[in-house]
């Protein structure tokens, strides 16, 4: 879960950043705080049995102030080669009250596949709010779930 808050300035890059460039909204993060590339990054250290993204980039680190999320997910996809691995299958869900994210899931999916070096057919990304409910449903957070199937590479 991350906690929103107005901002001043640019937007986070990479798969948020083109939802928010006309929403008021942004996110507290030490780096660019791109809720769907950390919990997709966390995802795939997990599946790998390795440290999540607070340990091998720490908030407390200058050098990831404001960086973009997309090199932590370059090492998290990285590592997984490196170990022999692919993905095998990435759900992402995002929930959020606002902003609406239909027009932008193709997009968003794009970047996942991109980055992922995979297929479309291997890629799911889903939308939904919390119906005006808790803090999500108050715009106050917003959650991004991720599952990640991963298989050993041919090679």
């Amino acid at each position: 879960m991350h906690l929103a808050r107005s901002h001043v300035g640019p937007c986070p890059p990479a798969s948020w950043h083109s939802i928010c460039q006309d929403f008021p909204l942004g996110v507290v993060a030490h780096s660019d705080g791109d809720v769907v590339y950390h919990s997709t990054t966390d995802a795939i250290l997990g599946a790998l049995g390795l440290p999540d993204i607070g340990q091998l980039f720490p908030d407390n680190d200058p050098r990831w102030r404001g960086a973009d999320s997309e090199q932590f997910f370059d090492e998290a996809v990285r590592l997984m080669a490196l170990r022999g691995y692919r993905i095998g299958n990435i759900d992402v869900t995002i929930i959020a009250q606002k902003p609406r994210l239909s027009g932008r899931k193709v997009e968003m999916k794009d970047n996942l596949v991109r980055i992922c070096d995979t297929i479309p057919a291997r890629v799911n990304l889903k939308a939904r709010t919390h119906e005006n409910l808790d803090s999500v449903g108050e715009c106050r957070a917003l959650e991004c779930h991720v599952c990640v199937l991963l298989e050993r590479s041919e090679r």
